[in-house]
């Protein structure tokens, strides 16, 4: 009784007296919950801080779980925290997984990002199976009410980071893309009403299924599925959004890297014991395929040097005309873009479409910890195969600060300093024993 208490007196110190306020920042976050020591100057060991946003989880009011989620995602974007998570995790993954059942769009965003970070953080093994496995329920019955741009986003990001992570039978990576297939090309029916997404909803859902074909095998995929994600994939470079161009310019360059498109047309074309079958069906659909390839070259062509128009963003424009001359050497050449990126004096190098796609969306769904989790999470740097230098005597290059350059390099600090001291009296005493040995030689001579 004592500490449940003592919880709320903690929670009700997360409350404002504005039921609407909302949380500005993540820093907004840690400063409410910094507060509840009574004083700014207190420092309160992060372990506290999150347990303290564990327990306002509980509470009713939607404003204070918000400000609550917004500092634990904060917590474990900036830090990985294992400590915590092997006290807390089952708690902190049910009262998220209450957020988005109950939550308004705002919490439901939260609690997505918290479970993402979550899953990110424990890795594989038994932990990341229960995300997938309490998860992919209420996220998949979240999203058959597609009233908020911001809740859909969030939703669907969250199950292509869980899926990704904790999924290890291609059946479970095949659930996770058809929900957001049946979101952008849904069967129609009865019941079924058809809703006409916003750009911002399908470019986000065309990434995550993107994301997650990188750990598909194109074998255990039919020909006429493949047909139908092109197809419809051919339809969105016509669309007057980028965003949507360039996530489905990224979808189509996967496939044709996972599986052919003349490997498609031959398996429209022969029978399982390689016989060329009889019948218009068969020969249409062979031309259907090749004419797709065509015809998305042309559109992948005229996309990489498309001009600017009114209103036009500059910067937009060049991520499409970028993006797009990539796609094009790729479907002419076969050559992926070979890109390489710093991360701490570290490099990255990524050399096929799967790679990039996967580098792109963790540093997207990261933001600024992408960083931090790539020195310091061991799931990410397996994943992007990255293999950070040791810290000192495990050999990891420690990234100085100004502070830390001053303290320890510059000629007048006192490690120089010491080192100049230590030095001097190196020589002295070397200068001694050289003394000391060409007089005893003298001696000896002497003699």
């Amino acid at each position: 009784m004592g500490k449940r208490n003592k919880q709320r007196k903690n929670i009700a110190m997360l409350d404002t007296d504005d039921e609407n306020s909302s949380v500005s920042s993540s820093s907004t976050a840690r400063s409410d919950l910094m507060s509840v020591s009574g004083t700014d100057e207190v420092q309160v060991d992060k372990d506290s801080l999150l347990e303290q946003a564990l327990d306002a989880l509980y509470e009713k009011r939607g404003s204070t779980r918000e400000k609550a989620l917004a500092a634990i995602t904060d917590a474990f974007n900036t830090n990985l925290q294992h400590q915590f998570v092997d006290k807390k995790f089952a708690t902190l993954l049910h009262l998220c997984l209450n957020s988005i059942k109950k939550g308004s769009s705002k919490e439901i965003a939260l609690a997505c990002h918290a479970i993402g970070l979550l899953a990110l953080t424990v890795g594989y093994g038994d932990n990341a199976r229960e995300i997938l496995e309490e998860s992919v329920i209420p996220i998949s019955q979240n999203l058959k009410s597609q009233s908020d741009s911001l809740k859909t986003v969030s939703l669907v990001e969250c199950l292509a980071i869980v899926t990704f992570v904790s999924a290890t039978e291609t059946e479970e990576t095949e659930r996770s893309m058809q929900i957001m297939w049946q979101l952008l090309h849904p069967k129609l029916g009865s019941n079924v009403v058809a809703v006409k997404l916003p750009a911002v909803v399908i470019a986000a859902v065309v990434s995550a299924w993107t994301f997650l074909l990188t750990i598909m095998d194109g074998c255990t995929l039919k020909s006429k599925d493949w047909q139908e994600y092109v197809s419809y994939f051919s339809t969105l470079l016509d669309k007057d959004d980028r965003s949507v161009r360039i996530a489905a310019g990224e979808a189509l360059a996967l496939i044709f890297e996972t599986v052919s498109i003349e490997k498609l047309a031959t398996e429209n074309k022969t029978t399982p014991d390689g016989s060329v079958p009889e019948g218009n069906k068969s020969r249409e659909g062979y031309t259907h395929i090749l004419g797709l390839k065509s015809k998305i070259l042309n559109q992948v062509r005229s996309l990489s040097a498309e001009a600017g128009g009114k209103g036009s963003v500059k910067k937009d424009l060049n991520s499409q005309r970028n993006l797009f001359k990539d796609v094009l050497e790729f479907l002419e050449d076969d050559h992926a873009p070979d890109i390489s990126m710093k991360i701490g004096g570290d490099s990255l190098q990524t050399l096929t479409w799967s790679e990039l796609i996967k580098l792109n969306f963790m540093k997207h769904f990261l933001g600024g910890g992408f960083i931090k989790h790539m020195q310091d999470n061991e799931f990410l740097q397996d994943v992007l195969r990255f293999t950070p230098k040791r810290k000192h005597l495990l050999g990891e290059k420690h990234q100085m600060s100004s502070g830390e350059k001053r303290m320890f390099q510059s000629p007048n600090s006192i490690l120089n300093k010491a080192r100049t001291q230590f030095l001097n009296k190196q020589r002295m005493l070397s200068k001694d024993r050289n003394d000391g040995h060409f007089a005893v030689g003298m001696g000896d001579e002497d003699m």
